[in-house]
């Protein structure tokens, strides 16, 4: 069975998506408030820490970092990387379905603290988007909901195809770019505190 993970802070769409991959026989994984919001819809989902052995730490600050995660998606297509994530209980993951926390929203609150904007910054959802963008010659990437459509109906005729892949990562790529250069000039701008 094909493995999606599932980690959005946008929850548009996402329970008619996840159901739609669960029809086609995907198993789910999802963090924290996706696996909830999956659950209370009767959406059968593995959470990340049941996959990983590993429990979310630091207040939810550590949740897809694991090397059960990112083995999963930087594997390549050969015998040797695959007897390697069995070896170890893990599996190829096949679908990385993401969006970061909304940091620019948040600058763009009237009176946010420091901390909120820190705590708003994704560094878990970042590297989701970067391991599946690398390696979107197997893996596909979903970084927003728009696509789900477009997904869901490739994977009903049989597979994500190639160009979708790649258009996909490119998307993924531009994303976490314009992310980080709105990060830096934030920090570039404030005081030290």
């Amino acid at each position: 069975m094909p493995i999606a993970i599932l980690s959005v802070h946008n929850k548009t769409g996402l329970v008619d998506f996840a159901k739609g991959l669960a029809r086609l026989g995907w198993t789910l994984l999802a963090s924290g408030g996706t696996a909830k919001l999956l659950r209370e819809n009767e959406v059968a989902v593995t959470e990340v820490a049941d996959y990983t052995k590993s429990p979310e730490i630091l207040g939810g600050r550590v949740k897809t970092l694991h090397p059960a995660i990112h083995g999963g998606l930087l594997a390549r297509p050969t015998d040797a990387d695959h007897k390697q994530l069995l070896d170890l209980g893990w599996d190829y993951i096949d679908l990385v379905v993401v969006n970061l926390y909304p940091f620019e929203e948040t600058i763009a609150k009237p009176d946010v603290s420091y901390a909120d904007v820190i705590e708003n910054i994704d560094i878990g959802g970042v590297t989701l988007i970067r391991a599946a963008a690398k390696n979107h010659q197997r893996v596909t990437l979903v970084c927003d909901p728009v696509d789900y459509r477009t997904i869901l109906t490739e994977l009903n005729s049989g597979s994500v195809a190639p160009e979708t892949r790649k258009r996909l990562a490119v998307k993924g790529f531009a994303s976490t770019s314009h992310y980080d250069a709105v990060i830096a000039r934030y920090l570039a701008q404030r005081d030290v505190e």
